[in-house]
């Protein structure tokens, strides 16, 4: 985000909410049909409320189209609310859209926004010019965050020959530039292998460690559960929960959790499952060759013998009872939230 040589002045006192939505509200239409088109009402985020404290790292979860990036793009003045307010560091997204852009960086997921035929120095010299950071102080700020994010000495590479963890340790750099005091981080980890995820979490971690407030997207629980103080969970454009990992987790902490790998379960074999007295939920994971079935129950691991009698004669690999996770919570609340009509949906695909 582009930062401007006069800033308006700070208000009275810092806000405790780095950032904060009230009642935020995005909609849109569009048309469906060929032949005779109807116009048709979509509300992409109804409605959310929720508060981000200075200097804390707050996860926003759900599924492909639940409102995450809507929500993010409202927040960092890219779209307008239909109604309700929003507020990053007291100011207001939509009346004080330049005094926001100047108090925040963002970072997206992915390959794009990066010069590949030019060294990282160059990259984060083009974008300190492009933010407007002082000359004075642009060879300081690039050495600080290379050291930060764990790019010393290899500066001076092309993007190019860069690996996909490093690029985001870079994109991370290039969101620092103008000394940001919100980050948002939108699905930075996606693709990354194992050991570069690892790096990019110490990054996060090292950022927060320095005071500044991240808003962090993924779809890996175990990154959220790891890193967030706090996490909302949205779903069809709501937020369905809120709390820490540990809050989150305490809505199944009564459950076990019985996963079954099997090849070829039939639609009856699965609705056997589901047919027992004691079984919450169950969901489904596809692989590659088997899918695993994740069934929940309250009654612990006694239940699995049942289980496995209801797959009949199915082919069985892997079978495991273990407590619920962060995951296990979200798929809950996925399941069980939502409209009616997107429910039925989900439901039918792990049929």
């Amino acid at each position: 985000m582009s930062a401007s040589a006069h800033r308006p002045a700070v208000p009275a006192a810092d806000p405790v909410f780095a950032i904060e939505a009230d009642d935020l509200v995005r909609s849109y239409e569009t048309h469906t049909g060929v032949l005779r088109r109807h116009r048709l009402h979509v509300g992409a985020v109804k409605g959310i409320t929720f508060g981000i404290r200075s200097g804390e790292l707050f996860g926003l979860l759900g599924p492909n189209g639940a409102g995450k990036t809507t929500t993010i793009k409202m927040l960092i003045t890219l779209l307008l609310p239909t109604s309700g307010t929003a507020r990053v560091m007291g100011y207001d997204v939509v009346r004080e859209t330049q005094a926001v852009r100047e108090r925040i960086g963002y970072v997206f997921g992915g390959d794009r926004g990066l010069y590949d035929r030019v060294s990282a120095l160059d990259n984060l010299r083009y974008f300190a010019e492009l933010y407007g950071v002082d000359p004075a102080f642009q060879q300081r700020r690039i050495a600080e965050l290379l050291e930060l994010v764990g790019l010393n000495g290899r500066e001076r590479e092309k993007v190019e020959g860069y690996s996909r963890g490093m690029r985001q340790r870079l994109h991370i750099a290039r969101g620092l530039l103008h000394d940001p005091q919100v980050l948002f981080l939108d699905e930075p980890s996606i693709g990354l292998d194992p050991v570069g995820a690892r790096e990019l979490r110490q990054t996060v971690r090292s950022l927060v460690e320095s005071g500044k407030t991240v808003l962090l997207t993924t779809h890996y629980m175990f990154e959220a559960d790891a890193l967030c103080d706090r996490i909302a969970v949205i779903n069809a454009g709501r937020i369905v929960a809120e709390g820490t990992g540990a809050d989150l987790k305490a809505t199944v902490a009564n459950r076990t959790i019985v996963e079954i790998e099997t090849f070829g379960a039939t639609p009856d074999a699965i609705e056997r499952l589901r047919a027992d007295p004691e079984v919450i939920a169950v969901n489904s994971d596809q692989r590659e060759q088997s899918e695993i079935f994740l069934v929940q129950s309250e009654t612990g691991a006694q239940i699995t013998s049942r289980l496995l009698a209801a797959l009949g004669d199915t082919r069985i690999g892997k079978v495991i009872a273990r407590e619920p996770t962060l995951e296990d919570a979200y798929v809950d609340l996925i399941a069980t939230t939502g409209e009616p009509d997107e429910r039925s949906a989900r439901a039918a695909s792990v049929q």
